[in-house]
């Protein structure tokens, strides 16, 4: 008779940032600071060094997660998020990711099941690695004050006390959007986040 082992990770959730002490609180790494309020709702420590990425496991109404934050520096997010997923034969559709969208005001969150990157690096290197067909949970940062600001230095510059209160105030929603995903109520995550 044969007995199969129940998968060891089923779930990857995956926050998008750079690594380093001076991106800490950038736009940039809204997906990092989502990811560590989410492990510790989970009570998980992310700090295990495995496929490029800081990750933990955390285990949520018995199934399996890998929380990871990779530190590829974010226009290479896809090698680590790829390493998982090949590793653990987790398919796209269960890697869900959690990144800055400079299309929405500070603490609007949209839940997508797929799409293309919208000229966000690091989901463009996912899209490259593991295909466009995973969920993400896209946290608002705001759109540059003027259309010649640079991007790179919007992305990278720093929220102000009242944009950071209004992003981390929607963090336990963030959380509640990837159970959600999670329970294959996805559709109902976005009827509830996306208003």
């Amino acid at each position: 008779m044969l007995f199969t082992k129940k998968a060891a990770v089923e779930y990857i959730v995956a926050g998008l940032g750079n690594p380093g002490k001076k991106y800490e609180g950038t736009r940039h790494n809204t997906g990092f600071a989502a990811l560590d309020h989410l492990a510790q709702q989970w009570g998980v420590q992310v700090t295990k060094a495995k496929f490029d990425a800081l990750t933990g496991t955390a285990c949520v109404d018995g199934t399996k997660v890998l929380l990871m934050k990779p530190q590829t520096f974010m226009n290479l997010s896809g090698v680590a998020v790829q390493k998982a997923a090949d590793f653990y034969k987790v398919p796209a559709q269960r890697v869900i990711v959690l990144f800055d969208d400079i299309s929405l005001a500070p603490g609007r969150l949209r839940v997508r099941p797929a799409g293309s990157a919208g000229g966000h690096n690091g989901i463009k290197s996912i899209i490259a690695a593991v295909g466009q067909e995973f969920p993400r949970v896209k946290i608002g940062v705001g759109e540059r004050p003027r259309p010649e600001y640079d991007l790179a230095d919007w992305v990278l510059s720093r929220f102000t006390p009242q944009e950071w209160a209004d992003v981390t105030a929607r963090f336990d929603d963030v959380c509640e959007a990837v159970s959600m995903i999670m329970k294959g109520q996805l559709s109902a995550a976005q009827n509830k986040y996306n208003g």
